[in-house]
């Protein structure tokens, strides 16, 4: 019984010994398991893609205000006839008709999701 008990501490030694050996992929989100012929390897990470390290989750790099974005969410907020009036690097005026009230302008910041200035 000693012996048994003795050769069963020794594998799981030696096993877990090769398991802190074996060289690890340094990722960081996601748990994937792979199997193939018997072998199951557990990876932790999105990985190397391309050029750049993925973390898994998407990620939306949005860039500053463009002058068609601004237009489509003047045409949103019920700007008949919408168009780019004047657009610098701080601001975009869109000018159009509006609803009972003539004709009005709308100015747009250039930061990400074109916030209303006035």
């Amino acid at each position: 019984m000693f012996k048994f008990a003795k050769t069963a501490a020794l594998s799981a030694l030696i096993g877990l010994g090769a398991l802190a050996v074996a060289p690890a992929q340094a990722n960081a989100t996601g748990l994937q398991f792979h199997g193939n012929a018997g072998t199951v390897t557990v990876q932790w990470g999105g990985g190397y893609r391309g050029d750049r390290w993925h973390r898994g989750g998407p990620r939306h790099h949005r860039q500053a205000c463009t002058p068609g974005q601004a237009v489509h969410k003047a045409a949103r907020m019920g700007l008949r006839n919408p168009r780019v009036v004047n657009a610098n690097r701080n601001v975009i005026r869109v000018a159009g008709r509006a609803w009972r009230h003539g004709r009005t302008a709308i100015v747009f910041a250039r930061a990400p999701n074109c916030p209303v200035i006035r």
